[in-house]
């Protein structure tokens, strides 16, 4: 395995990261304003990205494009509209189901999922705002549609993808709540110093740095296993990524939270909106202990 990124995935990083850092919400606030999400919204589908396995892209640059979003918060569909496109392409307006509810649903009119094996198609209601504020989900109404069937080695590497998708929206979100605290300790002062010169602020921060960087490795090996290993193989990478980074980001933000003080428990604060996102990618495509053959501290 090469962990070195080639210039196109560079470039393809660094463009979501600008159109994240553009568009995507710098307050609590900005998530109300109409006019940004429908900029974004016109910025997202302007790329194509949704439909980026359809199109030839590796889990690598999946993962790219969905771990930028995650750290800017960005509050149009994307991870649900890509998983989707890998397992029913050619349907438009189309995100994820789970646990029978449309995940990432703003704008979108049907939702797809696995059940034996068989793609089911399923019409969807309004969507409605949840515990995450940045991405809403909506009941599925309708009888289910069978428009495909899999065989067991298609859908294990599509539960893999799934699972190093929803891990890279946790690492995204994990260093966008880092970053919001680190910018906080650095201008905050208190007994006449900025609190991130004490050591008791600093180390929870380097602790929180030494969490994301982890999370960075073991989930680029997933992603890269996505399509270089057999789908088996692909499935075990992809769930320790998924355990390490649903830990890992929920540590990170909880951090977060506490780094800012009194002002991280308000509503004001994008902290809660980060730790927010972080528990609701943790539950999406959820992965218990047992299922992989080794602990983790």
């Amino acid at each position: 395995m090469d962990v070195r990124l080639t210039a196109e995935q560079r470039q393809l990083r660094d463009a979501a990261a600008r159109l994240a850092d553009d568009l995507g919400p710098g307050s609590v606030l900005d998530l109300d304003d109409t006019d940004r999400i429908a900029r974004l919204e016109k910025a997202v589908g302007a790329t194509g990205w949704r439909a980026l396995r359809s199109d030839g892209a590796s889990g690598v640059e999946v993962a790219l494009v969905v771990e930028e979003f995650g750290r800017g918060l960005v509050d149009v569909p994307l991870l649900g509209p890509v998983l989707a496109d890998d397992l029913a392409w050619g349907i438009s307006a189309a995100t994820v189901a789970v646990d029978g509810e449309a995940r990432d649903a703003r704008g979108m009119r049907q939702a797809v999922e696995i059940e034996d094996n068989r793609v089911l198609s399923t019409e969807i209601g309004p969507p409605a705002v949840g515990a995450d504020l940045t991405r809403h989900s909506a009941e599925l109404r309708g009888t289910p549609q069978e428009i495909g069937t899999l065989t067991d080695e298609t859908a294990d590497r599509w539960r893999a993808l799934a699972l190093v998708a929803t891990s890279a929206d946790l690492l995204g979100t994990a260093r966008g709540a880092h970053a919001l605290a680190c910018d906080y300790a650095r201008i905050r002062e208190q007994y006449g110093r900025t609190i991130g010169s004490y050591q008791a602020v600093a180390h929870l921060l380097a602790e929180g740095l030494a969490l994301i960087e982890g999370s960075v490795s073991v989930l680029r090996h997933a992603a890269w296993a996505v399509d270089e290993l057999p789908p088996a193989e692909a499935l075990h990478a992809a769930r320790i990524a998924k355990l390490y980074c649903a830990r890992a980001s929920r540590t990170v933000c909880e951090t977060a939270v506490q780094v800012h003080g009194g002002i991280g428990n308000t509503w004001e604060c994008l902290a809660h909106v980060h730790l927010r996102r972080a528990l609701t990618s943790a539950e999406l495509f959820p992965v218990r202990l047992e299922e992989i053959d080794r602990g983790l501290s």
